[in-house]
């Protein structure tokens, strides 16, 4: 069982700013795409933006582009969420995810397509 530790999450005000990261195994990491997810309350898992292998592709979920941005270190097996102009819209518990892949430069949007799962980490935005 592959573990990702997500970290970073907290409460803020709108307008604020947050960083979220996520660890896993180093081989594991470096050979899988990576996502984050986020379930508000008493909604479904949504897509928020992946990345691929190479940290050279990432793709958002319309309702963050332009405010969230997502990256990758290889090197230290961490995955990042940089948020920004944050909203109370955005309060949800934000996951990160990783799938095995033998494609470099490909993303997923879906959450059946991930194999591993952090166990979340809470963000909560005040207005």
């Amino acid at each position: 069982q592959v573990q990702l530790v997500e970290s970073g999450g907290g409460s803020v005000q709108a307008g604020g700013s947050l960083r979220l990261s996520c660890t896993g195994p180093g081989p594991t990491f470096s050979s899988s795409t990576m996502a984050w997810f986020r379930q508000p309350p008493g909604e479904e898992r949504e897509f928020v933006a992946a990345i691929d292998r190479a940290g050279r592709f990432p793709g958002y979920a319309d309702s963050v582009k332009g405010r969230f941005t997502i990256s990758r270190d290889n090197a230290k097996s961490t995955l990042y969420l940089q948020m920004s102009s944050l909203e109370p819209e955005d309060t949800a518990v934000y996951y990160c995810a990783a799938r095995n892949n033998v494609n470099i430069f490909s993303i997923y949007v879906r959450g059946d397509q991930y194999d591993y799962w952090g166990q979340g980490t809470q963000v909560t935005v005040s207005s």
